[in-house]
């Protein structure tokens, strides 16, 4: 081990000290106090619910545990979008939970909590598992109801898709566990089957208050919309619970009786730990995002038995490609590699940046892996397309709009870890976001931007001095560096990997110590769902 590897374990380190702070801090939803009143009425917390429901000692995977992140601080905050949702196992089915936590708000709707709860579902379709929804909500908040109610990914669409993933024979199941208000009380009674705990629960479309100033009508909320009221009267509900046990048990007793499900058929065997220590990762990784390194070393320590067979080693070498195993899985791996690499012709190229010839090697490995039906796992730390007048004159345009194709038209699932760099159009030909990976993480080495921190901070200047000088006023060397420093913080905050995760961009910020765990759960979830179209490109320049 030499001088560097110890200053970016340390480094690295401290990261992953800091991921666990804000996680600590982020799990405790509206506060000690909050949880404590909500415990008093004797109803379990969110996160809490959902671990009850789990089987004990398997692996789960939380989604979007950052959501709403430094958001919304006018308004109180909302932590974790005010909704845990997690991937975990109930009698032995893969499952995805989604619990409102009645700590945040009531739990009620921010419109992060709105994309949050569209992307389970999104995730229950594109995977075809089941999923659980456990509800303890007052409905939208009023305050920003202009941003959560009109639109086509707001709260409506999330019963729209209710009555698609019913149509698809999706299973979902509702538990009524506190306040299910207005049009929220809906999304149970779209489920396939709902239970409602007994005095603590309530659904109705208006509350009491409401009833008595729209027709005059006194009625308390447990007669109007209680659990004997709709298992007994109203027949809107399937089966009462006395707690909030006897409902998550209730659940799982109706799991347990899912029929089996048509497999798309990956290749699994027997898992085998990476030949390497997994916690090498932390000295490889460097502390400073220019300084070069070796994406191989990474990969080895991330794959069965530490084994990559490379697929075109020696040709586009900024990009690495070959197959290998995650967890027993067959996995096509697509990453960026960090190292100054020699061409044979003797050239130069810099690492984390995709070359024609990368580019071109990356799109006929998709294919084949297409070909194939082998899961892709793209590691990310990309700086962008080479740019120049022989890269322009080689047509990188054209060969990157081909790797851009290749990843938009694949019908294998797709993994995507940021790991370090996630650039501009290097982001998408990587599979960011936008190019639907099944998961998307990142660690907390990331940073997602159209450019780095340190180029937009130049160019943001140029214009804001150029501004300044408009208006007559003289910039010193001094007053131009105060400015650089000002632009370069507020875009270092924004290319932060909670700044995206904040904002659902990423599904998580992750030890890479769990990497292989989420990669594992995606490829088990996806096996639920068969591939159903062929893969094409379509029209191509060639």
């Amino acid at each position: 081990m030499d001088i560097n590897f110890n200053k970016n374990e340390d480094f690295n380190k401290l990261l992953i000290s800091d991921l666990r702070k804000r996680f600590a801090h982020v799990k405790l939803g509206g506060g000690q106090e909050r949880i404590d009143k909500h415990c008093k009425k004797g109803k379990m917390t969110a996160r809490d619910r959902v671990d009850y429901l789990f089987d004990k000692k398997t692996k789960s995977i939380e989604i979007g545990a950052f959501a709403g992140d430094e958001m919304y601080k006018e308004h109180g905050g909302c932590p974790s979008g005010g909704v845990v949702v997690k991937i975990g196992y109930i009698k032995g089915k893969q499952c995805i939970v989604v619990a409102n936590d009645a700590t945040v708000k009531a739990g009620a709707w921010f419109p992060i909590t709105g994309k949050k709860n569209l992307r389970a579902q999104e995730i229950s379709i594109e995977n075809k598992i089941p999923i659980i929804y456990l509800v303890d909500s007052a409905g939208v908040y009023l305050p920003m109801q202009d941003e959560i109610f009109p639109d086509k990914e707001h709260f409506g669409r999330i019963f729209r898709n209710n009555a698609i993933m019913s149509s698809l024979g999706i299973t979902q199941i509702s538990a009524i566990m506190g306040s299910c208000v207005a049009g929220g009380a809906y999304l149970p009674i779209m489920s396939d089957e709902s239970i409602i705990v007994d005095k603590t629960a309530s659904i109705f479309l208006a509350g009491s208050y409401l009833v008595k100033a729209a027709i005059g009508e006194s009625i308390d909320n447990e007669t109007l919309g209680g659990a004997t009221t709709h298992c007994e009267i109203s027949g809107v509900t399937d089966y009462k619970a006395k707690d909030d046990k006897d409902a998550l048990d209730k659940i799982k007793r109706i799991v347990d009786k899912i029929g089996d499900f048509e497999k798309a058929g990956f290749n699994k065997v027997k898992s085998q730990d990476p030949k390497y220590n997994e916690e090498d990762i932390f000295g490889i990784l460097p502390k400073e995002r220019s300084t070069q390194y070796d994406m191989l070393e990474i990969i080895k320590r991330l794959v069965d038995k530490s084994e990559f067979d490379q697929y075109k080693r020696d040709y586009g070498k900024t990009i690495l490609t070959g197959y290998a195993r995650i967890d027993g899985w067959a996995v096509g791996i697509v990453a960026n590699q960090r190292k100054l690499v020699k061409t044979k012709k003797g050239e130069m190229q810099f690492g984390g940046v995709i070359y024609n010839d990368s580019a071109d090697k990356a799109t006929r490995f998709i294919a084949n892996c297409n070909q194939k039906k082998i899961p892709l796992v793209f590691l990310q730390d990309v700086t962008g397309f080479m740019v120049g007048s022989k890269s322009e004159h080689a047509g990188i345009i054209k060969d990157g709009a081909k790797m851009v194709n290749a990843v938009s038209n694949s019908v294998v699932p797709k993994f995507t870890v940021i790991i370090g760099n996630s650039y501009g159009a290097g982001n998408y030909a990587m599979c960011g976001k936008a190019y639907d990976p099944r998961l998307i993480v990142a660690w907390p080495s990331a940073e997602l931007a159209v450019m780095s921190g340190k180029s937009a901070a130049k160019v943001l200047l140029q214009i804001e001095t150029a501004s300044l000088k408009k208006q007559g006023e003289k910039i010193s060397p001094e007053k131009e560096a105060e400015l650089y420093d000002q632009i370069k913080s507020r875009y270092d905050k924004q290319i932060s990997p909670y700044y995206s995760a904040a904002r659902i961009w990423t599904d998580a910020v992750i030890n890479p110590l769990d990497t292989r765990t989420w990669i594992s759960m995606g490829i088990e979830a996806a096996n639920h769902a068969p591939i159903e179209k062929q893969f094409n490109m379509g029209v191509i320049q060639v």
